[in-house]
């Protein structure tokens, strides 16, 4: 059922970067609607999608510093199956499913940590190498037949981009620059593999985790529910240069120049990489179906990890990161972005849980999207695309 593959970006064609011309105005097709209410409520649904999008897609679970040497580790779940994510003795990031190959023992229970040159089962000391190599196998040395070889640990997928780790559990997983290879061109000036992560907010949601990508996708709700933020970038000035498939996203622009999404409105800090010219004055919004929402500002980059549990119940990791060299200063503070944004965050939550509850109502139908909500058909349509999938 599973397999392993490594793909990585090197050697891809790509378009080049998109120009400031291929960015439009929101816009919806004639007769978009929101889905019916079975496609938040429906435990068959969501079982069906974490075989179909999330058991064969590729899905973020983290960043290549948390892996800073040999045998460090974290655990990953994807698609109800556990991963050991970690970094082998040549360097290589590895995911390996947590499963001995002896009985089926859960290998690790430790979140995260490091191991000590080898990854042993507690049950029977079957122990495998950070590569997932079958090393020693306990007294099976007389067993007819048996050979150390044939019982590495089951390996899912990975690939890494501007530090993010994304793993894929299907034994066929699509390349990864081929389904994101409108991603592989953008971003560069933000130098994002050399960010780290300076704070983390893990949040519990009582709600569908499509209800989080589209709430995202849209600013037609931000005056509304976001007076911090509409005071700051205004709700109309967004523009979206990618509107179909598995990446979605433009663009808001400050309301003047030298502002900065934070309490203050203002940062001391410089712009990351290269940023420079219009981009100072912007900030970039993604989805990266079906898992990462990227947040690209001048000084910081956000990005949420979301992490289905249930038809009605969601975990979302929100991290930021800054520049490395801009977090050794002994007196830099991220605290004027983070708390700007929890504040966001909470009353995104608060809404999401809200439109939750009313589709679980009798009265729900399915609604007309605004011209403001155009990504979120175009959502809807990859999603149910992906759904549909004979995979």
């Amino acid at each position: 059922m599973f397999g392993s593959q490594t793909t990585a970006a090197r050697g891809v064609v790509v378009p080049k970067e998109i120009g400031v011309n291929a960015f439009v105005k929101p816009r919806v097709g004639a007769g978009a609607r929101t889905l019916d209410a079975r496609w938040y409520l429906s435990p068959d649904i969501f079982a069906r999608e974490q075989e179909r999008l999330f058991a064969a897609g590729w899905t973020c679970v983290g960043r290549e510093e948390q892996l800073g040497e040999p045998g460090a580790f974290f655990l990953a779940e994807v698609a109800r199956e556990s991963l050991i994510v970690t970094r082998d003795e040549v360097g290589a990031i590895r995911a390996l499913f947590n499963v001995c190959r002896h009985r089926g023992t859960r290998l690790c229970s430790e979140i995260s940590g490091r191991f000590s040159g080898a990854i042993s089962c507690p049950y029977h000391a079957w122990t495998y190498g950070l590569d997932g190599t079958l090393n020693a196998a306990r007294n099976m040395q007389d067993v007819p037949g048996f050979e150390r070889a044939d019982y590495p640990l089951v390996s899912a997928a990975v690939a890494t981009y501007g530090g993010f780790i994304f793993v894929n559990p299907a034994a066929d997983a699509e390349p990864f620059a081929q389904v994101y290879a409108a991603l592989l061109v953008r971003f560069g000036a933000w130098n994002l593999a050399g960010l780290r992560v300076a704070r983390t907010l893990d949040y519990e949601l009582a709600c569908n985790w499509k209800l989080i990508f589209q709430n995202y996708s849209e600013c037609y709700h931000c005056p509304l529910v976001h007076p911090q933020l509409d005071k700051l970038s205004p709700s109309d000035s967004g523009r979206n240069d990618l509107d179909e498939g598995p990446i979605l996203g433009g663009y808001s622009e400050m309301r003047a120049g030298g502002m900065s999404l934070t309490t203050t409105g203002r940062s001391a800090r410089p712009p990351l990489g290269s940023v420079g010219g219009a981009d100072l004055a912007r900030s970039y919004y993604y989805t990266i179906f079906p898992s990462l929402l990227l947040s690209l500002h001048p000084d910081y980059v956000m990005l949420h990890i979301v992490r289905p549990l249930a038809p009605n119940r969601t975990a979302v990791a929100c991290r930021w990161l800054f520049d490395a060299h801009v977090m050794a200063d002994p007196a830099f503070d991220p605290t004027d972005a983070v708390e700007f944004w929890d504040l966001i965050n909470r009353q995104d939550w608060h809404v999401n849980e809200r439109t939750q509850a009313g589709i679980e109502s009798r009265a729900y139908r399915s609604g007309p999207y605004a011209n403001q909500e155009g990504l979120l058909a175009a959502f809807d349509q990859y999603y149910l695309e992906r759904m549909s999938a004979n995979r």
